[in-house]
């Protein structure tokens, strides 16, 4: 998306001007006066953003052969609705071109920047302290496991199935060179069936949601692990936590995740960012950077880097983190993405969620053929069962300009649902399916 810089009236006339022009109009003379608008569109006065985009992309389909895939897929990255003003201002150089703020005196404004979305990353997932992002969601989880491996340098990691395979895999590669064992326990109707723990155990590591979209009670778990002396680690999709409790106020003590759903788009997979926020007793332990506020000489306010040095980072196995980059660019995207939402916004995007799942998953599961996979609560994603040929339904589903969804087995399907599928495209989903199954 290009920039966007504003034009004054004094601008204007010095541009036509210099380009010969006396109008804006008379650049437009050589089109033929059929093919201009003969005034503004005709699009409704208080329309949101999203609506206005929606019927303006509808008009611009007419202009191409095809239509746009609607996908209903999801596991771990998903289509929500970016914002123009996110690239706007993450377009502007002082956010897209500087190099990292360790020199404070020039770098206020990154660095409030990263304060103000340690906040809100704080306020989410209701543990104190954030650092300033990681790479992404499963990097997180594995940057999480050494945080507890260094804590109570015990040797197993407990890792519910229900953590995204991505994560676990992530987590498995680093626990081989720190020579841990990763178990992996399984889910039960779609949530997680924790076994008897020992004191061998570092951490106990679930996600909320789940992979397969299961709301999880996160409170006997973490008193589960603590019982043992364990860390309790929860991976947390940022917008089902407008809707849920914070996994913090749950005993949760570390909670990571997978940012690309707070205004950072489905680009071939990436980038996107990873947050991470612990509890004030393992403040010491947090990878990546951290931004604090302070005052000057004077008593103004001002934003530091804090609590570590540039240098510890590349210090090898005395270092809490060895990797020296966060995604700060993608994370400015994440606090624009939710100051634009309002905290009011964020519960009612995730209630809208709550709402058009509900209805898919009745829509589909009413499909002869067709079982829900597991009866608990969900926010945006659910599994379901085919009885049938499931490569025969995605095949039919994608010549029909749909994907349905990400597949978990022979016969499942993961379908998530975000605020940019209508009750319309549910429908042709649940349409599609069904005829694909006859």
């Amino acid at each position: 998306m290009s920039s966007y810089t504003s034009v004054t009236d004094d601008d204007l006339r010095e541009m036509l001007a210099t380009i010969g022009v006396g109008t804006v109009e008379e650049l437009f003379a050589d089109v033929p006066s059929g093919l201009r608008l003969a005034g503004p569109l005709a699009i409704e006065d208080g329309r949101s953003e999203h609506e206005v985009y929606t019927e303006l992309r509808e008009l611009a389909a007419r202009n191409v052969s095809a239509d746009d895939e609607v996908t209903f897929a999801g596991a771990g990255m998903y289509d929500h609705y970016v914002p123009a003003l996110v690239d706007a201002i993450i377009s502007r150089s002082e956010f897209l071109t500087p190099y990292t703020p360790y020199q404070p005196e020039v770098s206020q404004g990154g660095l409030q920047a990263m304060f103000e979305y340690q906040t809100a990353i704080s306020e989410l997932t209701g543990l104190p302290v954030s650092n300033a992002s990681v790479y992404e969601g499963p990097s997180a989880v594995a940057a999480a496991g050494y945080v507890a491996k260094q804590h109570n340098g015990r040797r197993r990691f407990v890792v519910s199935e229900g953590v995204h395979p991505h994560a676990i895999e992530a987590l498995a590669t680093l626990a081989h060179g720190w020579r841990m064992q990763v178990e992996v326990v399984a889910l039960v109707d779609g949530v997680t069936a924790l076994p008897e723990l020992d004191e061998d155990v570092s951490a106990v590591i679930v996600a909320q949601p789940n992979f397969v979209g299961a709301v999880e009670r996160l409170e006997p778990i973490a008193d589960a692990a603590h019982a043992v002396g364990a860390l309790a680690i929860c991976s947390a999709d940022p917008i089902p936590l407008g809707l849920l409790q914070a996994p913090g106020a749950q005993g949760i003590d570390i909670v990571v995740g997978e940012g690309q759903t707070l205004g950072n788009r489905l680009d071939f997979g990436g980038p996107s960012f990873g947050f991470f926020a612990v509890t004030d007793a393992l403040v010491r332990r947090l990878p990546g950077r951290l931004a604090g506020e302070t005052t000057d000489l004077e008593g103004r306010r001002g934003y530091v880097l804090t609590l570590q040095t540039r240098e510890q980072h590349i210090r090898r196995d005395k270092a809490t983190s060895n990797i020296c980059t966060a995604q700060a660019l993608n994370a400015l995207a994440g606090i624009i993405y939710l100051s634009w939402l309002g905290r009011r916004g964020l519960v009612e995007l995730a209630e809208l969620l709550v709402q058009r799942t509900a209805y898919a998953r009745e829509r589909l599961a009413a499909i002869n053929g067709v079982t829900l996979s597991h009866q608990q609560p969900v926010v945006r994603e659910f599994p379901i069962r085919v009885d049938g040929d499931l490569d025969a339904v995605i095949e039919y589903c994608v010549t029909h300009g749909i994907n349905p969804g990400y597949r978990l087995s022979e016969h499942e399907l993961l379908v998530a649902i975000t605020e940019q599928r209508t009750r319309a495209e549910i429908d042709t989903l649940a349409e599609a399916i069904e005829e694909a199954l006859v």
